[in-house]
C-alpha cells in the first residue's frame, strides 16, 4: 500500500481570555488526537511553535506582520489526501471556550519527499 506524507499546519488562536479549563481541554484534545494517530502509525511528527515568526528575506529580517501566526504542525503519513483532510478536520474541530468546536484553519500540503 502506497503512503503519502502531508503537512498539516495549524493557525494560532488567541487564548488570552479563555478559562484555564478550556485551555486544558483544547490541549488534551490535541494530545489525544496525536496519540490516536501515533497508535495507527500515521503520525510522523508533531510540534507546537513558540514566539512570533520572523520573515527573513535576502535584504535582512522583516518584522512579523501581515503573515498568519502559526500554532504548530503535524506531519502524517497516510493512504490518501482524503485521509489527510479528515485528520485536518478533526484537528480543526478542537474545542474552544465552553467546549464549542473552534473550526480552526488547518493548511494541508502534500510533501514532495517520501
Amino acid at each position: 500500500m502506497s503512503m503519502t506524507k502531508f503537512l498539516l499546519i495549524q493557525h494560532h488562536v488567541a487564548m488570552g481570555t479563555w478559562a484555564p479549563a478550556d485551555i486544558r481541554r483544547h490541549y488534551e484534545y490535541q494530545a489525544s488526537l496525536d496519540d490516536e494517530l501515533a497508535a495507527a502509525g500515521e503520525l510522523v511528527e508533531t510540534q507546537g511553535l513558540a514566539g512570533l515568526a520572523r520573515l527573513v528575506t535576502g535584504d535582512g529580517v522583516a518584522a512579523a506582520g501581515g503573515m498568519p501566526v502559526l500554532a504548530g504542525y503535524r506531519v502524517v503519513d497516510v493512504e490518501s489526501q482524503e485521509r489527510a483532510l479528515a485528520i485536518a478536520a478533526r484537528a480543526a474541530a478542537a474545542p474552544g471556550p465552553g467546549g464549542a468546536p473552534l473550526c480552526q484553519p488547518i493548511d494541508v500540503r502534500q510533501l514532495l519527499t517520501p
